[in-house]
């Protein structure tokens, strides 16, 4: 599913970065598309008035191989000019106007004259009439039309940015430098022979051809060679950008998946401390019930250690559990110890239930629970109390200090792998509160993801 959305928004790109190229490289025909439309009608009555003006000569078109021609008077005409009086012998009728008017070899034609400079023949304005046929405006030829030549230029040039585009980004991570180099030969020389493919516009005919097809001494269109260049250099460009970005992005994701194995193996080891030590003092509450003949407590015993071993096993690959789930097993932990300690160990509940749904760090409250009954004197003189209850959004788990007068030795393992465990999961630090008098660890809950 990866692979297919990363190849559709390959696509995607690729037609958007085509589009641009192709409406930047032919932004002057769609400027000149939108200016020829505005003058168009100022065009048509200038040259309609300076007819008015213009010399007029009848005579016979000859067409001349290279595409221009000349009109033929009957006879000499004298032609009065308000500059200076001149003599037509021939008419000079440029390819351009020839294109224009469809000219053809033979035909008759009424026309308007440019008066001629220096020694140079007069120079065809504009034709009236075509083998007797009246033309009433000038047909002015816009090649075959500009709007079908602009089309055609915009699509083949999206169409050689799309193809070059492509084989720059496809199969972006099988690209090494050896292959991004491969590619660059391969798109040069796609360029190369997509040039001999470039419309152009017959000088001639007026016709659009391929630069292949165009009848010109040079196959060279200098145009065209630097659209095709600008073409082959953006795409170039682009995919040695896109291959830097994927690079760049792969060593994120790969550096991402890195973190979260070392976190999950860090946080399996730290579980993996805690079930030992709780095992430990585990059978040698059981064993001592066990010596002291206790076989009711001691199968009570056995039924609690199952259910919270049983917990343990089913939570220890979780990275968290919901208050709810975690207040059971405390109660379930606890009866462990009320086992042990009938009438002289209890514990305060006051959890707001709000907050059932919310988490933290699955087996948090088993070890504050036994570290609290490890270190404190626990007699029927002196009941011992363990308060666990919420404070706005912070769990609190707290007891009143009552110091054993031969203290066992602790490890601080218990206390020390809660810390890292919390730091590892949810990024933030618990806090530790140690008086003379009592010893509290706030716990900030997360809040649910749903």
């Amino acid at each position: 599913m990866n692979v297919l959305k990363f190849k559709r928004s390959n696509l995607v790109i690729n037609i958007l970065i085509a589009s641009v190229i192709s409406l930047t490289i032919n932004f002057s025909y769609l400027l000149s598309m939108i200016v020829a439309e505005r003058e168009s009608n100022d065009q048509r009555q200038r040259i309609e008035q300076e007819m008015t003006e213009r010399p007029e000569c009848k005579g016979i078109f000859h067409l001349s191989p290279d595409g221009y021609g000349y009109v033929i008077p009957a006879e000499k005409v004298v032609v009065e000019h308000p500059i200076r009086a001149f003599e037509v012998d021939s008419i000079f009728v440029s390819n351009r106007k020839v294109r224009w008017y469809n000219l053809q070899n033979g035909d008759e034609i009424v026309c308007t004259l440019f008066p001629p400079r220096g020694n140079s023949n007069p120079s065809l304005d504009v034709v009236r009439t075509q083998n007797g046929n009246e033309i009433p405006a000038p047909a002015i030829y816009d090649r075959p039309k500009r709007n079908q030549d602009t089309l055609v230029q915009m699509l083949f040039y999206f169409s050689l940015s799309f193809l070059l585009l492509m084989v720059m980004t496809m199969r972006i991570d099988s690209i090494n430098r050896g292959k991004y180099l491969q590619r660059c030969a391969i798109v040069i020389l796609l360029t190369i022979a997509c040039y001999f493919l470039t419309p152009v516009v017959n000088w001639q005919t007026g016709r659009l051809v391929m630069i292949s097809q165009n009848q010109t001494p040079s196959m060279i269109d200098w145009m065209g060679v630097l659209k095709c260049m600008v073409v082959l250099v953006v795409a170039i460009l682009y995919g040695r950008i896109y291959l830097l970005l994927y690079q760049q992005q792969k060593i994120l994701l790969e550096n991402e998946h890195l973190r979260t194995e070392n976190i999950q193996s860090r946080y399996n080891m730290l579980v993996g401390q805690i079930n030992p030590h709780f095992f430990f003092n585990s059978l040698n509450s059981l064993s001592m019930l066990v010596r002291d003949k206790n076989d009711e407590k001691a199968l009570e015993y056995i039924d609690q250690l199952s259910y919270t071993f049983r917990y343990i096993l089913q939570n220890g690959q979780n990275t968290k559990s919901t208050l709810q789930e975690e207040m059971e097993f405390a109660k379930a932990y606890g009866e462990l110890f009320k086992v042990r300690y009938a009438d002289k160990l209890f514990f305060d509940i006051e959890i707001d239930e709000k907050y059932n749904s919310w988490t933290l760090p699955a087996l948090t409250l088993q070890p504050l629970i036994g570290n609290a009954v490890k270190h404190n004197t626990i007699t029927r003189k002196h009941p011992f109390h363990i308060s666990i209850r919420t404070e706005g959004s912070t769990l609190v788990v707290s007891n009143h200090k009552a110091p054993k007068l031969e203290p066992e030795p602790s490890t601080g393992i218990g206390l020390k792998n809660l810390s890292s465990r919390w730091q590892l999961i949810t990024g933030t630090d618990i806090e530790i509160i140690d008086t003379e008098t009592e010893f509290a660890v706030r716990l900030p809950l997360q809040r649910p993801e749903n």
